[in-house]
């Protein structure tokens, strides 16, 4: 379940970096999509950080 959070932290950081680069090139459907595609892969290869049991 903590995955699908990432995907949407990065999903909605990358419509927002997306959109802020196309309003200043002038082309915010094209930005906006690679901004959604490139978040969604980078919250999906975010870790959870809490500290986990060691496997034996």
């Amino acid at each position: 379940m903590k995955n699908k959070k990432n995907v949407g932290l990065g999903m909605a950081l990358g419509m927002a970096v997306g959109t802020a680069i196309g309003v200043a090139l002038d082309n915010v459907g094209v930005w906006l999509t690679i901004g959604l595609a490139l978040g969604a892969g980078i919250g999906s290869r975010f870790k959870d950080n809490k500290k986990r049991e060691p496997k034996n």
